[in-house]
């Protein structure tokens, strides 16, 4: 009798030692496919990037380089459409993308070019509050670190649904500053919403205050005496650059390429004026009243490179978020006042992440399955064939 008791003893020890040694294997392979999806991959990926150099390197030409990104579209859902999965999910790319981005890269300004949200053009006041405390968690950055927000289309409405409110309540979070001066260099934050041409209250102030933009940055080129240029404030020389939601006008994106382009069948389709792009005539304005000689805009999702007027490039930035792209992108830009240099950084590619996750849930299946003893240990397997095979 006690001897079959301790061969039952030490059955069920032998038990519990293999169940044991399962669930290590499982909770290993869990932890290890976790860490390398939500955290090791953004470091693997965007370590590959590196800041461009501008032709003239500016410690020969006495300037100071700015290291500036660029990013749009991140499209934070609100309480209206905002799965709680798909908030947690795509936000927590983003999260991740950016902090690491911040770690890695060490940028000095990062612009966001509109549509940083995707309900604010109707939120109530509570999901608006509610929106910004987690826009402000994931793209928390330090003080050294300044970031620069224009408003887009999903964050004020289109031309016919933006008001006062919805402006003067974006501006109370993101700095309304539309002229931004650093080490020797000019930059435009358009509000491109606005730029309808219709005469309304908001178009026209808007207009009148680039209009104002224009003259500094006019005199800024001039030499100084007397004349409507006395008294003006003293700005950098350079050209600005122009950053704005929407893009300038084009056809379409037939001309555009690279693997973040718009999809092929996309691309030969006519973009609507006031809608996909700007007007002709709000374009030309911004290309007569400011002259810049570099433009990037975001609203298309997808990456594109026009020249306009007397060959002035305007980059279409893709949007940064997973849940508009597969392959989300940022730009980077190495800036002196009278060069740069813009190279892209690739994000990890979310069919990469849920390619990885199936992999390791099919081994997961494998493992419970040789343990259980209806599947034949891989290793066993290849052994008994290896051995088959000697013999024969």
């Amino acid at each position: 009798m006690a001897l079959i008791r301790l061969g039952f003893e030490r059955q069920h020890l032998c038990l519990l030692k293999r169940r044991s040694s399962l669930l290590l294997k499982l909770t290993a392979v869990v932890f290890a496919v976790l860490l390398f999806c939500e955290f090791l991959i953004y470091y693997l990926v965007i370590f590959r990037c590196d800041w461009p150099e501008v032709k003239t390197p500016a410690h020969d030409s006495g300037q100071k380089t700015l290291k500036a990104m660029f990013l749009a579209d991140t499209h934070l859902l609100g309480e209206v459409r905002g799965h709680w999965l798909d908030k947690l999910r795509r936000e927590w790319q983003m999260e991740r993308a950016f902090q690491t981005s911040l770690w890695l890269l060490q940028p000095e300004v990062v612009f966001i070019l509109g549509d940083i949200f995707d309900e604010g053009k109707w939120s109530s006041s509570q999901a608006w509050a509610d929106d910004v405390a987690r826009f402000q968690k994931i793209f928390r950055h330090p003080r050294h670190v300044q970031l620069k927000v224009v408003a887009g289309n999903h964050d004020i409405g289109f031309h016919y649904q933006m008001s006062t409110y919805k402006i003067k309540r974006f501006e109370k979070v993101f700095n309304p500053e539309r002229l931004f001066s650093w080490k020797g260099m000019n930059f435009v934050l358009v509000n491109s919403v606005a730029q309808e041409g219709d005469g309304c209250h908001i178009c026209s102030e808007a207009e009148a205050e680039l209009i104002e933009i224009s003259h500094k940055l006019n005199c800024s080129r001039e030499e100084r005496g007397p004349g409507p240029c006395r008294g003006a404030p003293l700005l950098p020389a350079s050209a600005p650059v122009l950053l704005q939601h929407f893009p300038l006008f084009r056809r379409s994106d037939a001309n555009c390429s690279g693997e973040d382009a718009a999809p092929l069948e996309e691309r030969a389709i006519p973009f609507k004026e006031r809608y996909d792009v700007l007007s002709r005539e709000a374009s030309q304005q911004l290309l007569w009243w400011l002259r810049p000689r570099l433009i990037l805009s975001g609203h298309t999702h997808s990456a594109c490179e026009v020249l306009h007027g007397a060959g002035v490039p305007e980059i279409s930035v893709p949007s940064f978020s997973w849940r508009n792209r597969n392959n989300p992108s940022f730009i980077m830009g190495s800036m002196t006042p009278t060069d740069y240099a813009l190279a892209k950084c690739y994000l990890p590619y979310e069919n990469t992440v849920l390619a990885t996750y199936c992999v390791a849930a099919g081994l997961l299946v494998v493992l419970i399955l040789v343990h259980s003893g209806l599947l034949p240990s891989p290793l066993l397997f290849g052994w008994n064939l290896l051995r088959k095979f000697k013999t024969t």
